[in-house]
């Protein structure tokens, strides 16, 4: 059976190809690079630049375990991706402070994403201001915005709007056959069937809306701003009460308001069971994907059905039909669509004109749950703040990596003599993919650098260095066995591989135990060690390995030259001297 032979030379041409594809989504990423900052520099950390300090109080009086709750729920948001670095802390016993590092440019949007309540809640469309059905007279210019939007299930594509006004022609497909009156049957209690026909009460209420509630849709209006006003132009405060129908404005979409008049809640955001951001696997467009409550997959008390089932249900009175499904977020409507599915399994997904930024906070906010209090809008504060540490704290941090990085090479180079190149060469392609990675997680994942994350990173100066010892030793044995260079390496690489693979994975394990329980700095500091640690394993076998076995094709290398830190004087064998004998002709 032939050995397999190995080809450093393809892997090394494969590695680089990678790194040469890391450094270029880090330039598409440093291409929008907000204004103010610098490209190619990472984001610092509150420690070393400063940032936006929120300081929120609770609007009258709050328990200490409400206050608490509110500040889990605002770090979680503003810390969603996990390493953005941001405090939040509480302060007496009604404030909350956040610091949130960098100059934050939309102040405004920052302080909504942490005060934001959240109440989230599914209704029906019975009319508006575009079409008006059983309402008032539409306007002469109504009917000319935008096209509702569709909802689909996650799996499928939706499908394109018939016309841009939205307005229904004839019967909507969607009504049901019978009466819903809410009486429950013989069978059932009463209290068992209220959840069951809810849906129901809704679908009959939006073909005829109750004379209060139209009179109420014709009495108020939506500014350009996307608020409902009086006649008098006066920021109407209506309640969002789940149980009864609610007159509210679409958000400001290309200069379109909308106003509607929505039935009784029929899905509450409680129901949810997760909220994420992204862009589907055929489309450019940022939505929010969300996952109802699998009625499926849980049980409920006899006669109550789960969120996916009233969903299912709506989905299946208006697919095909142009009724539409509104999502009210804080009494204002996010999205309007119209079903293009049914929607069986709950999973479905929330579309608009949403940005990155903007699908990642509705995300966030739906996912972590609305907050147990309400903060004052006259004792908001929102101001800059400067470093905690000295400016030369980064500079000696800094400083101190290179020191130990320069010792490391030096020692290195003096004891492993040629092969010391490697490990230069490999603690430079280290840093290289660790800056790259550093600024594209700065850009993607909100990655903030501190004092304790390059604490971290100069720590993997010496977990690399680690490794080349423990496999340049290797070699070292296997050669003073009498082998030669090239079957040094390999034989070497087969034992220390297995021993390096553990110590690294003891290391991040302790990095992936840190990020987890811990906070703030610590935090930072175990994403760092786990990222190192990573980059690491991936330099020692797709670069250090390949490079060693290239070096061992050189006579160089394979015939044990001084200077190539492999001769029998360094590894510390025996070397034969040649004898002496008397010269022809001596006397005896």
């Amino acid at each position: 059976m032939a050995s397999r032979r190995s080809h450093p030379g393809r892997h090394l041409v494969v590695f680089f190809i990678g790194v040469a594809i890391l450094y270029g989504l880090t330039a598409l990423s440093q291409a929008h690079v907000d204004k103010g900052e610098t490209a190619w520099k990472p984001a610092l950390g509150l420690d070393l630049q400063g940032g936006v300090r929120i300081t929120l109080s609770a609007d009258g009086s709050t328990s200490k375990e409400n206050l608490d709750e509110a500040r889990r729920i605002i770090d979680q948001r503003v810390n969603g991706s996990g390493v953005a670095e941001a405090s939040v802390a509480t302060q007496g016993g009604r404030n909350i402070v956040v610091e949130v590092p960098g100059k934050t440019a939309d102040r405004d949007q920052l302080e909504e994403t942490v005060r934001r309540q959240a109440q989230l809640r599914f209704r029906l469309v019975a009319c508006s201001d575009q079409s008006p059905g059983p309402c008032a007279a539409p306007d002469p210019t109504a009917g000319l915005g935008r096209a509702p939007l569709d909802l689909a299930a996650d799996d499928e594509t939706p499908a394109p709007s018939d016309s841009a006004s939205g307005t229904p022609s004839g019967t909507p497909t969607g009504t049901p056959t019978d009466t819903a009156s809410g009486t429950p049957g013989a069978e059932q209690p009463a209290d068992d069937v209220a959840k069951a026909t809810s849906v129901k009460t809704a679908l009959a209420w939006i073909n005829q809306p109750d004379q209060a509630a139209i009179a109420e849709f014709n009495q108020y209006a939506c500014d350009p701003k996307g608020v409902l006003v009086d006649a008098q132009g006066k920021a109407a405060d209506l309640p969002d009460e789940p149980a009864k129908p609610l007159v509210a404005c679409s958000k400001p979409e290309e200069g379109v308001v909308i106003k509607y008049l929505l039935s009784a809640s029929v899905i509450e955001g409680t129901e949810l069971d997760n909220a994420s951001a992204g862009t589907p696997a055929n489309g450019v467009n940022w939505e929010v994907q969300i996952a109802m409550g699998n009625s499926k997959n849980r049980a409920f008390p006899k006669g109550t059905t789960g969120a996916s089932d009233d969903f299912e249900a709506v989905s299946r009175a208006f697919n095909g039909s142009e009724n539409q499904f509104a999502i009210v977020l804080d009494g204002v409507v996010i999205s309007a669509p119209r079903m293009t599915a049914v929607i069986i399994d709950g999973r479905s997904s929330i579309t608009g004109n949403f940005t990155e930024q903007s699908a990642l906070d509705l995300a966030n906010s739906l996912k972590f749950g609305a907050l147990p209090i309400k903060f004052s809008d006259k004792n908001t504060s929102v101001e800059e703040i400067g470093p905690s540490l000295a400016g030369n704290q980064l500079k000696a941090g800094i400083t101190a990596g290179a020191i130990g990085l320069a010792l490391v090479m030096l020692y290195c180079l003096f004891y492993y003599r040629g092969l010391g190149l490697v490990v230069v060469s490999s603690l430079f392609v280290a840093a290289g993919i660790t800056y790259a990675l550093v600024l594209l997680l700065s850009k993607t994942a909100g990655f903030t650098l501190t004092l304790p994350g390059i604490a971290g990173l100069i720590i993997a100066v010496g977990v690399t260095a680690d490794s080349f010892v423990i496999f340049f030793e290797r070699i070292r044995d296997e050669m003073r066995e009498g082998k030669s260079m090239r079957v040094a390496v390999e034989t070497g690489w087969a034992r220390a591989r297995v021993t390096r693979v553990a110590a690294n994975t003891v290391q991040i394990l302790s990095a992936v135990v840190l990020y987890i329980f811990a906070t703030g700095a610590v935090k930072g500091f175990g994403f760092a060690l786990g990222l190192t640690t990573l980059i690491d394993l991936a330099v020692l076998f797709w670069f250090t390995k390949p490079m060693v076995s290239w070096l061992a094709q050189f006579k160089a290398f394979n015939s044990g030259h001084k200077l190539s830190g492999l001769s029998k004087e360094t590894l510390g064998m025996d070397v034969p001297t040649p004898r002496r004998t008397a010269a022809a002709g001596g006397d005896a």
